[in-house]
């Protein structure tokens, strides 16, 4: 590798917050808490297939059910909103999570293209905008004073107080994994954040995002670097196959079993972790757990991770 990004050095394990209600809340807050997990992630839309939250809005009563863990969006479709309101909502949250406890994770969508009809969003601007929000954030977060003038935004001098706890506002990792996603990464993002992808897959998209950060003459002093990988326990990894073959296939309405094989972790606690340690060694050092298993078995699987599989990798 000709140019090397800066990892962090320690390991991470969160999972996604798939809860609808406080009582849901809490038991998943006490629960990850107990079982040795790092953070708690969700997802955005605003309007899609099924039932999803407000990511901002259930990120902020969770941290206060712990202010210890880490939060996160996985990922937030910031072409959706104009930039001004969202750097206003984040910088908020971040001051009352405290610094270093939220990680902005922002991503383009497009899978389901009537929610951009829903905001008044060109779908085929969606990472034109991305781009130019995010310098737009970044000099709220930072200047005393913005006015912007741009492609999709423009306004006058205003001033956004107070600033983010965080200084020079959260990390922004970035996800996708097309190349459009990588430079985005490299030229504007803190951190990478894709999804589906080979251990193979994510070394080459490190090295090229540092070969991109190098060619546009930034220098990046602190990189994060995380994936959200379907993970299903069992007692063998064909058994373990059979499960997320028929929940991923009805996720996506085709037969994914084949690509389950390809890119998820699956089987018993010491086959998952030698999955995810391929991973750990691609360069992943914050690995978020997207469990494919029956309801009925979250949480015995949540747990069984925790206890068996991180404590494999954390040595």
């Amino acid at each position: 590798m000709g140019q090397i990004l800066p990892l962090d050095r320690e390991l991470k394990f969160g999972v996604t917050a798939g809860v609808s209600n406080r009582e849901q809340a809490k038991r998943l807050v006490d629960s990850i808490t107990a079982w040795g997990y790092d953070s708690l992630w969700t997802g955005d839309h605003v309007a899609f297939t099924g039932p999803i939250p407000d990511p901002l809005t259930l990120l902020s009563y969770l941290s206060a059910l712990n202010p210890n863990l880490i939060y996160g969006t996985s990922v937030y479709l910031l072409a959706l909103r104009h930039p001004s309101t969202v750097a206003k909502m984040v910088a908020t949250l971040d001051r009352l999570m405290g610094a270093g406890h939220f990680i902005f994770g922002v991503g383009v969508g497009g899978e389901f293209p009537r929610e951009f009809e829903a905001c008044g969003v060109p779908v085929r601007q969606r990472g034109g905008r991305t781009n130019e929000a995010i310098q737009v954030m970044r000099r709220l977060w930072t200047e005393p004073k913005v006015e912007h003038r741009g492609k999709y935004f423009s306004f006058g001098e205003v001033s956004m107080e107070p600033k983010p706890a965080t200084p020079g506002g959260p990390p922004i990792w970035i996800g996708g994994r097309a190349e459009a996603a990588m430079k985005r990464a490299a030229t504007l993002g803190d951190g990478w954040m894709p999804y589906v992808v080979t251990p193979k897959r994510y070394a080459e998209g490190l090295e090229f995002i540092a070969q991109e950060a190098a060619r546009a003459g930034r220098t990046v002093e602190r990189f994060g670097t995380s994936l959200f990988l379907f993970v299903t326990l069992g007692p063998s990894y064909e058994q373990a196959l059979d499960v997320a073959a028929e929940l991923l296939s009805k996720r996506y309405a085709m037969d994914f079993r084949e690509p389950a094989r390809r890119y998820a972790a699956m089987g018993r606690p010491a086959d998952v972790a030698e999955r995810i340690a391929e991973f750990i060694k691609a360069g992943v050092r914050h690995v978020g757990v997207d469990l494919i298993c029956h309801p009925r078995d979250r949480d015995e699987q949540l747990e069984q991770l925790g206890k068996e599989v991180i404590p494999l990798l954390r040595k």
